[in-house]
Protein backbone atom coordinates (compact mmCIF):
# COMPACT_ATOMS: atom_id res chain seq x y z
CA UNK A 1 0.00 0.00 0.00
CA UNK A 2 3.21 2.01 0.06
CA UNK A 3 0.83 3.61 3.65
CA UNK A 4 1.84 3.16 7.08
CA UNK A 5 -1.18 3.63 9.91
CA UNK A 6 -0.57 5.86 12.91
CA UNK A 7 -3.50 6.22 15.84
CA UNK A 8 -2.82 8.70 18.58
CA UNK A 9 -5.33 9.27 21.98
CA UNK A 10 -5.10 12.82 20.47
CA UNK A 11 -3.71 15.19 18.14
CA UNK A 12 -3.92 18.62 19.88
CA UNK A 13 -0.60 20.60 20.98
CA UNK A 14 3.20 20.75 20.26
CA UNK A 15 3.70 17.19 21.93
CA UNK A 16 1.84 14.75 19.01
CA UNK A 17 2.34 17.41 16.15
CA UNK A 18 6.06 17.15 16.62
CA UNK A 19 5.72 12.84 16.96
CA UNK A 20 3.48 12.78 13.78
CA UNK A 21 6.62 15.68 12.32
CA UNK A 22 9.25 12.70 13.23
CA UNK A 23 6.71 10.12 11.77
CA UNK A 24 6.32 11.82 8.39
CA UNK A 25 9.83 12.57 8.14
CA UNK A 26 11.17 9.01 8.58
CA UNK A 27 8.32 7.74 6.26
CA UNK A 28 8.82 9.74 3.53
CA UNK A 29 12.29 8.88 3.23
CA UNK A 30 10.78 5.62 2.65
CA UNK A 31 8.79 6.02 0.25
CA UNK A 32 5.78 5.69 2.70
CA UNK A 33 3.03 7.94 3.52
CA UNK A 34 1.01 8.40 6.73
CA UNK A 35 -2.84 7.49 7.59
CA UNK A 36 -3.45 9.52 10.77
CA UNK A 37 -6.44 8.98 13.19
CA UNK A 38 -7.20 9.45 16.69
CA UNK A 39 -8.36 7.31 19.58
CA UNK A 40 -9.34 9.84 21.74
CA UNK A 41 -8.01 7.38 25.11
CA UNK A 42 -11.36 4.99 24.01
CA UNK A 43 -10.53 1.60 24.04
CA UNK A 44 -13.33 1.14 21.59
CA UNK A 45 -12.60 4.08 19.23
CA UNK A 46 -9.09 2.50 19.30
CA UNK A 47 -10.44 -0.80 18.01
CA UNK A 48 -12.70 0.99 15.55
CA UNK A 49 -9.32 2.55 13.78
CA UNK A 50 -7.79 -0.63 13.45
CA UNK A 51 -10.51 -2.58 11.72
CA UNK A 52 -10.80 0.59 9.89
CA UNK A 53 -7.33 0.62 8.61
CA UNK A 54 -6.72 -3.17 8.07
CA UNK A 55 -5.57 -4.06 4.57
CA UNK A 56 -4.98 -0.20 4.08
CA UNK A 57 -1.71 0.27 5.74
CA UNK A 58 1.76 -2.23 5.88
CA UNK A 59 2.21 -1.60 8.99
CA UNK A 60 1.28 0.41 12.50
CA UNK A 61 2.40 3.33 15.32
CA UNK A 62 -0.01 2.82 18.21
CA UNK A 63 0.14 5.58 20.95
CA UNK A 64 -2.77 4.17 23.60
CA UNK A 65 -1.39 5.09 27.42
CA UNK A 66 -4.66 5.94 28.75
CA UNK A 67 -6.34 2.57 27.40
CA UNK A 68 -5.86 -0.95 27.71
CA UNK A 69 -4.19 -1.47 24.03
CA UNK A 70 -2.88 -4.95 24.12
CA UNK A 71 -5.98 -6.48 23.95
CA UNK A 72 -6.93 -4.69 20.74
CA UNK A 73 -3.72 -4.65 19.06
CA UNK A 74 -3.08 -8.49 19.24
CA UNK A 75 -5.48 -9.24 16.75
CA UNK A 76 -4.08 -6.73 14.54
CA UNK A 77 -0.85 -7.45 14.60
CA UNK A 78 -1.02 -10.66 13.63
CA UNK A 79 -1.77 -9.42 10.28
CA UNK A 80 0.23 -6.70 9.94
CA UNK A 81 3.34 -5.02 11.97
CA UNK A 82 2.93 -2.71 15.18
CA UNK A 83 5.05 0.07 17.23
CA UNK A 84 3.66 0.42 20.56
CA UNK A 85 4.71 4.13 21.80
CA UNK A 86 4.60 4.21 25.37
CA UNK A 87 2.52 1.05 25.66
CA UNK A 88 -0.05 1.18 28.42
CA UNK A 89 0.81 -3.11 29.24
CA UNK A 90 2.81 -5.39 27.67
CA UNK A 91 2.51 -7.04 23.93
CA UNK A 92 5.43 -8.88 23.42
CA UNK A 93 4.62 -9.67 19.79
CA UNK A 94 5.43 -5.90 19.11
CA UNK A 95 8.29 -3.58 19.07
CA UNK A 96 7.94 -0.60 21.74
CA UNK A 97 9.59 2.31 22.31
CA UNK A 98 8.56 4.81 25.49
CA UNK A 99 10.33 7.21 26.97
CA UNK A 100 12.10 7.18 30.45
CA UNK A 101 9.61 8.98 32.20
CA UNK A 102 10.42 7.99 35.47
CA UNK A 103 14.03 9.12 35.53
CA UNK A 104 13.51 12.19 33.94
CA UNK A 105 10.93 12.74 36.85
CA UNK A 106 13.37 12.40 39.02
CA UNK A 107 15.95 14.18 37.13
CA UNK A 108 14.31 17.38 37.85
CA UNK A 109 13.20 16.64 41.62
CA UNK A 110 16.95 16.06 42.08
CA UNK A 111 17.90 19.17 40.58
CA UNK A 112 15.18 21.15 42.26
CA UNK A 113 16.38 19.63 45.66
CA UNK A 114 19.71 20.63 44.80
CA UNK A 115 18.26 24.15 44.57
CA UNK A 116 17.44 24.18 48.24
CA UNK A 117 13.69 23.44 48.19
CA UNK A 118 11.61 20.87 49.79
CA UNK A 119 8.33 21.37 50.06
CA UNK A 120 7.78 20.70 46.03
CA UNK A 121 4.46 20.44 44.68
CA UNK A 122 3.89 17.93 41.62
CA UNK A 123 0.56 18.45 39.19
CA UNK A 124 -0.30 15.28 37.58
CA UNK A 125 -1.63 14.05 34.49
CA UNK A 126 -4.92 11.76 33.64
CA UNK A 127 -5.33 8.92 36.18
CA UNK A 128 -4.93 5.95 34.01
CA UNK A 129 -2.45 7.43 31.82
CA UNK A 130 0.89 5.75 31.55
CA UNK A 131 3.13 9.08 31.41
CA UNK A 132 1.27 10.41 34.06
CA UNK A 133 1.60 7.66 36.38
CA UNK A 134 5.32 6.95 35.60
CA UNK A 135 6.39 10.55 35.88
CA UNK A 136 4.19 10.56 39.40
CA UNK A 137 6.41 7.60 40.23
CA UNK A 138 9.97 9.39 39.66
CA UNK A 139 9.05 12.62 41.50
CA UNK A 140 7.91 10.74 44.69
CA UNK A 141 11.16 8.02 44.11
CA UNK A 142 13.10 11.21 44.11
CA UNK A 143 11.91 12.90 47.08
CA UNK A 144 12.69 9.75 49.53
CA UNK A 145 16.02 9.56 48.34
CA UNK A 146 16.79 12.89 49.60
CA UNK A 147 15.17 11.90 52.78
CA UNK A 148 11.60 13.80 51.96
CA UNK A 149 8.29 12.00 53.17
CA UNK A 150 5.90 12.60 49.68
CA UNK A 151 2.39 14.03 50.95
CA UNK A 152 -0.90 13.43 49.34
CA UNK A 153 -1.61 16.89 50.11
CA UNK A 154 0.90 18.27 47.61
CA UNK A 155 -0.23 15.97 44.71
CA UNK A 156 -2.60 18.33 42.43
CA UNK A 157 -4.94 16.51 39.98
CA UNK A 158 -4.22 17.90 36.30
CA UNK A 159 -5.41 16.24 32.96
CA UNK A 160 -2.14 17.75 31.01
CA UNK A 161 -4.21 20.35 29.69
CA UNK A 162 -3.67 24.49 30.51
CA UNK A 163 -7.01 24.96 32.55
CA UNK A 164 -5.98 21.86 34.82
CA UNK A 165 -2.28 23.89 35.01
CA UNK A 166 -4.10 27.18 36.35
CA UNK A 167 -6.52 25.45 38.42
CA UNK A 168 -4.08 24.14 40.23
CA UNK A 169 -1.91 27.26 40.83
CA UNK A 170 -4.58 29.03 41.89
CA UNK A 171 -5.26 26.31 44.83
CA UNK A 172 -1.47 26.35 45.32
CA UNK A 173 -1.88 30.23 45.76
CA UNK A 174 -4.33 30.39 48.48
CA UNK A 175 -2.40 28.13 50.63
CA UNK A 176 -1.28 29.39 53.67
CA UNK A 177 1.65 26.97 53.71
CA UNK A 178 2.76 26.99 50.06
CA UNK A 179 4.83 24.79 48.48
CA UNK A 180 8.49 26.68 47.57
CA UNK A 181 8.26 24.64 43.86
CA UNK A 182 6.17 23.26 41.66
CA UNK A 183 7.17 20.52 39.09
CA UNK A 184 4.29 19.87 36.73
CA UNK A 185 3.70 16.74 34.91
CA UNK A 186 3.85 18.33 30.85
CA UNK A 187 4.41 21.56 29.99
CA UNK A 188 0.59 22.59 28.45
CA UNK A 189 -0.01 22.08 32.14
CA UNK A 190 3.05 24.19 33.61
CA UNK A 191 1.65 27.51 31.01
CA UNK A 192 -1.89 27.17 33.09
CA UNK A 193 0.10 26.94 36.11
CA UNK A 194 2.40 29.89 35.40
CA UNK A 195 -0.27 31.97 34.51
CA UNK A 196 -2.35 31.17 37.33
CA UNK A 197 0.53 32.32 39.51
CA UNK A 198 0.74 35.38 37.77
CA UNK A 199 -2.89 36.27 38.29
CA UNK A 200 -2.40 35.46 42.17
CA UNK A 201 0.40 37.64 42.46
CA UNK A 202 3.07 34.96 42.88
CA UNK A 203 6.52 35.63 41.50
CA UNK A 204 8.28 32.86 39.60
CA UNK A 205 10.94 32.28 40.49
CA UNK A 206 11.11 34.54 43.50
CA UNK A 207 8.56 33.02 45.53
CA UNK A 208 8.09 29.76 43.80
CA UNK A 209 9.54 27.77 40.91
CA UNK A 210 7.86 25.93 38.62
CA UNK A 211 9.05 23.08 35.87
CA UNK A 212 7.57 20.97 33.38
CA UNK A 213 8.18 18.35 31.18
CA UNK A 214 8.66 17.54 27.33
CA UNK A 215 10.19 20.82 26.53
CA UNK A 216 7.41 22.30 23.54
CA UNK A 217 8.86 24.76 21.68
CA UNK A 218 6.78 27.33 23.94
CA UNK A 219 8.36 26.63 26.58
CA UNK A 220 11.48 28.88 25.46
CA UNK A 221 9.01 31.80 25.50
CA UNK A 222 7.47 31.64 28.47
CA UNK A 223 7.65 34.40 31.07
CA UNK A 224 10.10 33.45 32.74
CA UNK A 225 11.23 30.76 30.48
CA UNK A 226 9.75 27.25 31.44
CA UNK A 227 12.84 24.85 33.04
CA UNK A 228 11.09 21.64 31.75
CA UNK A 229 12.64 17.86 30.85
CA UNK A 230 13.40 17.65 27.43
CA UNK A 231 12.06 15.15 25.36
CA UNK A 232 13.06 14.92 21.91
CA UNK A 233 9.59 14.06 20.23
CA UNK A 234 10.12 13.82 16.91
CA UNK A 235 12.94 11.62 17.12
CA UNK A 236 10.35 9.43 19.07
CA UNK A 237 8.02 9.41 15.92
CA UNK A 238 11.07 8.76 13.63
CA UNK A 239 12.78 5.63 15.33
CA UNK A 240 9.26 4.20 15.67
CA UNK A 241 8.84 4.00 11.60
CA UNK A 242 12.47 3.02 11.27
CA UNK A 243 11.29 -0.02 14.17
CA UNK A 244 7.93 -0.89 11.96
CA UNK A 245 10.55 -0.71 8.26
CA UNK A 246 12.82 -3.20 10.55
CA UNK A 247 9.85 -5.80 11.06
CA UNK A 248 8.80 -5.41 7.93
CA UNK A 249 12.03 -6.63 6.27
CA UNK A 250 13.36 -9.20 9.40
CA UNK A 251 13.93 -12.39 8.88
CA UNK A 252 13.17 -12.91 12.03
CA UNK A 253 9.68 -11.08 12.92
CA UNK A 254 9.50 -13.29 16.22
CA UNK A 255 12.52 -11.37 17.82
CA UNK A 256 11.36 -7.88 19.19
CA UNK A 257 13.04 -4.98 20.24
CA UNK A 258 12.32 -2.30 22.97
CA UNK A 259 13.70 0.96 23.57
CA UNK A 260 13.34 3.52 26.12
CA UNK A 261 14.32 7.30 24.36
CA UNK A 262 16.52 9.06 27.29
CA UNK A 263 15.59 12.60 28.34
CA UNK A 264 16.96 15.48 29.90
CA UNK A 265 16.96 18.73 31.68
CA UNK A 266 16.41 21.73 29.44
CA UNK A 267 17.38 24.55 32.51
CA UNK A 268 15.87 28.08 32.11
CA UNK A 269 14.99 30.92 34.91
CA UNK A 270 12.15 29.52 35.87
CA UNK A 271 13.47 27.74 39.05
CA UNK A 272 15.87 29.78 39.71
CA UNK A 273 19.09 29.43 38.12
CA UNK A 274 19.99 29.42 34.87
CA UNK A 275 22.41 27.01 32.31
CA UNK A 276 25.65 27.26 32.01
CA UNK A 277 27.17 29.48 29.86
CA UNK A 278 27.51 27.71 26.19
CA UNK A 279 25.09 24.58 27.93
CA UNK A 280 22.25 24.43 25.69
CA UNK A 281 24.82 25.04 22.55
CA UNK A 282 26.76 21.90 23.92
CA UNK A 283 23.45 19.54 24.16
CA UNK A 284 22.34 20.80 20.77
CA UNK A 285 25.82 19.50 19.28
CA UNK A 286 25.56 16.29 21.37
CA UNK A 287 22.00 15.72 20.69
CA UNK A 288 22.34 16.38 16.88
CA UNK A 289 25.22 13.65 16.80
CA UNK A 290 22.93 11.13 18.87
CA UNK A 291 20.43 11.73 16.61
CA UNK A 292 22.55 11.17 13.40
CA UNK A 293 24.47 8.05 15.22
CA UNK A 294 21.05 6.54 15.45
CA UNK A 295 20.37 6.97 11.88
CA UNK A 296 23.58 5.36 10.97
CA UNK A 297 22.81 2.42 13.42
CA UNK A 298 19.59 1.79 14.46
CA UNK A 299 19.86 -1.25 16.20
CA UNK A 300 19.41 -0.40 20.39
CA UNK A 301 23.30 -0.26 20.51
CA UNK A 302 23.52 2.58 18.68
CA UNK A 303 20.52 4.34 21.10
Amino acid sequence: THALGVLLPDMYGEFFSDVIRGLDTAARQHGFHLLVSSSHADSEALSDALRSMSGRVDGMVVMAPDVDAPEAVRGFSVHCPVVLLNPGGEVEQCDTIAIANAEGASEMVRHLVGLGHKRIAFVRGPQRNLDSEQRLQGYRAALREAGIAPSPDLELQGDFTEPSGYEAAIELARRKDRPSAVFVANDHMAVGVLSGLLDSGISVPNDMAVTGFDDIAMARYTSPPLTTVRVNTSLLGERAVELLLRARRSANPDVKQHELLPTSLAVRSSCGSRPRRGEDALRYVFETAHAAATKADPSPSGQ
